[in-house]
């Protein structure tokens, strides 16, 4: 037996590395005899000089890996000094460090070898170890499929992603620190998802989690993840976390997030239905596409989908359009929704009204709704019971598919007025708005039609022509109903949805757009040389293409719309004028209160008012006090600069320059009047909402 206390350089030349279990051995007997921890360092850090001087390193070291697996004792460790050689070209002493068990362990180890390499002249040892470690990592993450250096060990997780410093398994997520163990989740979470959308290119994480049996997911931003003020949202869906573990969640979000980008599958997103991009493809029906917008919307979303039989929607679908006219319309408009955009037309109404119960308003909106999905009221058609804000951002979210909205009545306020704007719907462009940090929103646009119900006409007699002119108003009476049979179609359509606008989406094909483009401007011209305005024949045209394409591509019964079954709905361009429709009340207006002018019966007599008076009348004249005028216009909702400027235009009024008023004695006091040509008995008074010819 040797008897071994200082291995000089000599002796250890001597010694045969040839043989690993030798060799072994006297790594053994150097250890047996050496006193203390560092007289152990110093022989075998001589041991291995000599090996490597002498050509045997893999023999050293496969001996120094057997020795230190058999070698017990407590108060020595197997263990050599590296040189400035080992630092540079040789990847043991990083090992060395990573390979520690605990991250305390490592981080001593790693302090350790720091200065050790310092003293053998090498810089930058932290810098090199983190370099090695993230080497390694990219090896780990390699498709095929290496385990992680530090792998998320959650039990059932849908994916293993390397983990770094947080310690991931069915305890939940934690670090160790210096002085205790951190938890940022108590039960698993990760991400296994990393969406970005098509629109914005804003990217957004699926989480999973489990609580319990089940792994259960959310979407959300990556602005709220790695916020830790916005984080504590996720408590919500029952997410562990509070105020105080909200900073360690995001911390480990966006760690685990960073170090497993390329792992991580990536996919596209939307946060809205339609058309995307100008490739022709419609959402939802993409293939491999993730739906990522506000939960307040993944309903409606979730409702565009196709459910029971093709075969006996398309028959309670013929029926229905074969036995009322109106219901045709309805299925019309629903069709023309997505063919808005591709062909150059703006938004437009079409709303059924009626006061009588029993019109089957309500199922025949159900009916246009099952063209696209769950048709029943609060799934994919909304009611009027929201806010014009709310109106606006669903919209935005439909983008081009119907938008389907009951009961008007829902609208009104406590004194009977609608707080509906027909206008700022139909316009297709939403309001402009600011951000908290000075920039501005995404403006929303849209392109679709827009499907309603009530009891009353969606726009009053005050409205403006702009808003007038884009709806297609249809009254509705219980002795002639738009759907015959409510209950027995109400149950089959709620069964049996969705297919057809698929299929419809599916045929239009860039071919088929182009003969549509082309049919919708020839509709458009014979429609517009008539009586009706621009708009109008605009939306007539697109509810005619669009039933002659659904009658090709969806019923197949060689029966379409015409002109002429459209005519009786479309307005005049007389009673669309906001100009036509305030004159007319103004010479009701004054009728009503002539009791109030000064003016002569039919006998002569002069008739004085008692208490106000508002003017004078002479002849088919009725000079009215400015102030009154304006009032009386504002009141009903007209705008009286704009009703003087047009009524200046149709030489209805009398005027002093380029004042719109002239100055009348009344009771021999000068008055700025309004002075207003009334209707000659002569003449026969049309009133703007008279039917008339449409077409020429």
């Amino acid at each position: 037996m040797l008897t071994i206390y200082i291995l000089t350089t000599t002796e250890a030349q001597n010694i045969v590395f040839v043989d690993p279990k030798a060799l072994m051995s006297v790594l053994g007997e150097i250890a047996y005899h050496s006193d203390s921890q560092e007289r152990l360092t110093d022989n075998l850090t001589v041991l291995r000089s000599a090996a490597i001087a002498a050509g045997h390193k893999k023999e050293f070291d496969e001996a120094f890996k057997l020795a230190r697996e058999s070698y017990q004792n407590e108060d020595l460790q197997l263990k050599y000094r590296y040189n400035a050689d080992d630092f540079a070209s040789s990847e043991d002493p990083y090992y060395e460090v990573f390979s520690q068990p605990t991250k305390f362990l490592q981080k001593r180890a790693l302090d350790a070898m720091a200065a050790e390499a310092q003293r053998c002249g090498f810089r930058g040892f932290k810098q090199t170890y983190k370099a090695y470690v993230e080497s390694l990592r990219q090896v780990k993450q390699a498709p095929e499929g290496s385990l992680a250096l530090n792998p998320t060990d959650f039990p059932g997780q849908p994916i293993e992603l390397e983990a770094g410093e947080w310690n991931c398994d069915a305890t939940g997520v934690s670090r160790t620190t210096y002085v205790s163990t951190e938890y940022a989740c108590k039960h698993p979470i990760l991400p296994v998802e990393r969406l970005v959308n098509i629109d914005t290119g804003e990217e957004k994480l699926k989480i999973a989690y489990s609580k319990g049996k089940y792994w259960r997911e959310i979407i959300i931003g990556k602005k709220e993840l790695f916020d830790a003020s916005k984080i504590i949202q996720l408590a919500a869906v029952g997410v562990s976390v509070t105020s105080k573990t909200a900073k360690a969640l995001s911390e480990f979000m966006c760690d685990i997030e960073a170090m497993n980008y390329d792992l991580i599958p990536e996919k596209q997103s939307v946060s809205r239905l339609g058309y995307i991009g100008d490739g022709g493809n419609f959402s939802p029906y993409v293939d491999g596409l993730t739906f990522d917008g506000a939960a307040d919307y993944s309903r409606i979303y979730s409702a565009i989908t196709q459910h029971g039989s093709y075969d006996k929607w398309l028959e309670v679908a013929r029926k229905c359009r074969n036995d009322n006219t109106t219901a045709q319309i309805l299925l019309a408009a629903s069709f023309a929704s997505p063919l808005i955009s591709r062909v150059g037309c703006l938004s437009f109404f079409v709303h059924l009204w009626g006061i009588e119960s029993g019109t089957g308003k309500t199922v025949a909106l159900m009916l246009a709704a099952s063209v696209w999905g769950d048709p029943a009221v609060g799934q994919y058609i909304q009611t009027f019971n929201a806010t014009q804000v709310g109106h606006e951002k669903t919209a935005a979210f439909l983008n081009n598919i119907p938008m389907c909205i009951d009961e008007l009545q829902l609208s009104k306020d406590s004194h009977g007025r609608s707080r509906f704007d027909v206008y700022q719907l139909s316009q297709g462009v939403g309001r402009t708005r600011g951000t908290k940090s000075g920039g501005i929103e995404a403006t929303p646009t849209w392109a679709l039609c827009i499907l309603t119900t009530g009891e009353s006409p969606i726009v009053n007699d005050n409205a403006g022509a702009g808003a007038v002119n884009r709806v297609i108003d249809i009254e509705c009476r219980a002795a002639d109903s738009v759907i015959k049979d409510g209950f027995s179609t109400s149950a089959a359509i709620k069964q049996n949805y969705g297919f057809a606008g698929r299929k419809f989406i599916e045929a239009l094909t860039p071919e088929v757009i182009e003969q549509a483009q082309q049919r919708y401007e020839a509709l458009f011209r014979e429609l517009s040389g008539g009586a009706t305005t621009e708009k109008q024949a605009m939306a007539a045209a697109m509810l005619i293409l669009a039933d002659e394409l659904a009658d090709k591509y969806i019923y197949h019964t060689g029966k379409a719309l015409t002109t002429s079954d459209l005519a009786e709905y479309l307005k005049s361009k007389s009673s669309v004028s906001a100009g036509e429709r305030g004159y007319a009340y103004m010479c009701d207006w004054v009728s009503s209160n002539s009791n109030k002018f000064l003016h002569r019966d039919d006998t002569g007599v002069d008739i004085e008012p008692q208490g106000e008076v508002y003017g004078v009348i002479e002849g088919d004249t009725a000079y009215i006090n400015k102030s009154v005028f304006c009032k009386a216009a504002k009141d009903q909702g007209f705008e009286d600069r704009a009703l003087l400027s047009w009524l200046k235009t149709k030489g209805l009024i009398q005027t002093r320059g380029r004042a719109l008023s002239i100055c009348k004695r009344v009771h021999g006091i000068r008055t700025e009047c309004i002075a207003m040509e009334m209707p000659c008995d002569s003449e026969e008074y049309i009133s703007p909402d008279d039917y008339e010819q449409l077409l020429p």
